[in-house]
Formats: C-alpha cells, sequence, structure tokens
C-alpha cells in the first residue's frame, strides 16, 4: 500500500510501498523489523554516514525500527577486552537486531579499517548463542571517484562468513561529494533510487526469515555435534 512520507522529499509517494507480510505469505511476528545500520568512516562528513541516515529514514517510513552504531571510540580489535563499553554497545545492537544495513567507504580499493574493526568485533558465537547466523543483511558502499563495487564484494564475503542471509541487491555510490546538498540531504539521483530498492528488499526478506530464522539454521552437521556431546556427557564415568 502507499503512504504518506515525511520528511523523504526525493520519494515519489505513489509508488513507494510499504513491505506487506501478508503478501509475502508470512505470518510471523507482529513487532517491527528491528534494523541495525553500520558505517565506516569517522569523518565530520562522512559520506557513508549519511548514507546509512538516509537508509535508515526509508526504513523507518517502511514500518521498521532502526538503531544506528557510532564507531568513534570503538578500539582496534584485541586492543580492549569485551567489557569496553564500546565494544558492549555493538554487540548488545546486534543481539538486539533482525537484521543489519554494513556502509562502507572504498579506500585503497577496499572497506575501510573502521568498518572492518565493527564487523570483527562481532563473535561468530556468544556461548550458545551465533548473534548473526541467519539475520539478514544489506551491502552498500561510497566512493570518492568513478562507480566500483571492491567494498560491498568484500562486505558481500564477511556476510556469508558471519552466516547472515545477504540479499541480492546492492548499493554504490560514486563521487558521493557531488550527491548531497548543502543541509546533508541525498540528492534525487538514480543512485538514490538504487538505496529505495535496496531497503525495500531487505524489509521483504526481513519479514520473510526472521519468523523462521531458527528452522533456516537447523544444520545436520550441528546436530551430529551435538547429539555426540550429549552421548559423551551422559555416558561419562562418575567421578
Amino acid at each position: 500500500m502507499s503512504c504518506e512520507i515525511p520528511d523523504l522529499p526525493n520519494l515519489d509517494a505513489g509508488q513507494f510501498l510499504t513491505p506487506d507480510p501478508h503478501a509475502l505469505g508470512v505470518n510471523g511476528p507482529a513487532h517491527a523489523p528491528r534494523i541495525l545500520l553500520l558505517y565506516g568512516s569517522l569523518r565530520q562528513r562522512s559520506f557513508s554516514r549519511l548514507v546509512t541516515e538516509e537508509a535508515s529514514r526509508l526504513l523507518q517510513a517502511m514500518g521498521a525500527e532502526t538503531r544506528t552504531f557510532n564507531p568513534s571510540g570503538l578500539p582496534l580489535p584485541d586492543d580492549a577486552d569485551e567489557q569496553h563499553p564500546k565494544v558492549r554497545e555493538l554487540r548488545e545492537l546486534v543481539q538486539w537486531c533482525e537484521g543489519m544495513v554494513w556502509c562502507s567507504p572504498e579506500r585503497h580499493g577496499a572497506m575501510t579499517s573502521v568498518m572492518k574493526a565493527q564487523i570483527d568485533w562481532i563473535p561468530l558465537s556468544m556461548g550458545a548463542v551465533r548473534p548473526t547466523q541467519g539475520k539478514t543483511l544489506a551491502v552498500m558502499q561510497v566512493s570518492g571517484g568513478s562507480q566500483s563495487f571492491n567494498a560491498v564484494n568484500q562486505l558481500r564475503i564477511l556476510g556469508r562468513w558471519m552466516r547472515m542471509i545477504t540479499i541480492p541487491n546492492q548499493s554504490s555510490v560514486a563521487k558521493a561529494f557531488m550527491e548531497f546538498d548543502d543541509n546533508d540531504r541525498m540528492k534525487p539521483s538514480s543512485y538514490y533510487n538504487r538505496i529505495v530498492d535496496v531497503m525495500e528488499e531487505l524489509m521483504k526478506f526481513t519479514l520473510l526469515t526472521r519468523g523462521g530464522s531458527d528452522y533456516l539454521t537447523n544444520r545436520y552437521s550441528e546436530r551430529v555435534e551435538s547429539a555426540e556431546q550429549l552421548t559423551t556427557r551422559v555416558n561419562q564415568r562418575a567421578i
């Protein structure tokens, strides 16, 4: 269904649709999808941050609850322990969310160290919980020059490694310094429209999969391992 869109002047309200779980045949959780957004630059005018802010507005207009992590003050991996306040904040947000958006600048043909540090602080497992497994992911990047896909390709590999459901669509904004006005709002463009596409797809995949995440990620190899561990524990001799 179409909707009124506050604070999103670039959108055609008649064509903007809020993803409908019923159209997907989904009867999942009733609460708003929870989306965490990460960006990869600490510059005062960070274009990756500005892109995630636009993405957050779009997601909220589509019915999501969003939170954005500020990486300023996050220590380098292994340069502090997991009780550091910024590490704890990041990990709590990862546990809270049902989907994520990762947006990095491309620097020297790769994602930034700021982006990678955030991902490196997210563990594959926390006790018996895999905090990223089965959650959805959208990847985006900004470039200072011509369009490139190096950063999003690397982010996509990391998403797979973190056992996330990385959606097919992605966004790469070339010459990002030309795409924002003096109020740090994104100008109308095909780049902007692609970000709308990516957020819409992220919402659809999140609605489609979040209710069945445990089932989707239930693996034979892990069931076998768990059964072997149980057998060992039950059959061990009392000490």
